[in-house]
């Protein structure tokens, strides 16, 4: 895909940010809709300025002509403390492509510059969560080389 950059988003950004949102809150309120409030977005705008003025929480956009295509919020976790070995991560907290650029590569591209900036910045893993209501999802993480690390369970009441 040599006519996409990939570059950190900025303030500039938070329209087409916004508009992705929505997108794949959308999947998620459509597949589960007692947890998701159908219509809304993960974040605020203030808050949207909060995560991209942020060094631990990066956010990269991936864009054509101008157009932003895709984005993916990142989370920069450091060692925790305890019982667990001290590595670093990468927790990608929301990864989406434009619904009309889906399948041409962006979020292929998205996600190896992710795990390029990973291993840049000293990572041990890069980590992610996928709804069950999203089994597309979970293939295209697979096809990438991505492996199940926990299983979260629920009973609904």
């Amino acid at each position: 895909m040599e006519d996409l950059s990939i570059r950190r988003a900025g303030e500039q950004d938070i329209p087409a940010l916004d508009r992705l949102l929505y997108q794949v809150h959308r999947v998620h309120s459509d597949a589960r809709p007692d947890l998701f409030v159908p219509g809304a977005k993960k974040y605020t705008d203030a808050e949207l300025r909060a995560i991209l003025a942020g060094d631990s929480t990066p956010v990269f956009v991936a864009e054509r002509d101008g157009a932003v295509l895709g984005y993916a919020f990142c989370v920069l976790q450091d060692p925790p403390h305890g019982n667990m070995t001290p590595v670093r991560t990468l927790y990608l907290d929301d990864l989406c492509v434009d619904a009309h650029a889906r399948g041409a590569g962006v979020g292929t591209a998205l996600y190896r510059f992710v795990l390029d900036y990973a291993r840049a910045c000293g990572c041990h893993n890069v980590t992610l969560n996928v709804w069950a209501g999203n089994p597309g999802a979970q293939r295209f993480y697979e096809a990438l080389g991505m492996h199940v690390q926990k299983t979260c369970m629920e009973q609904i009441l």
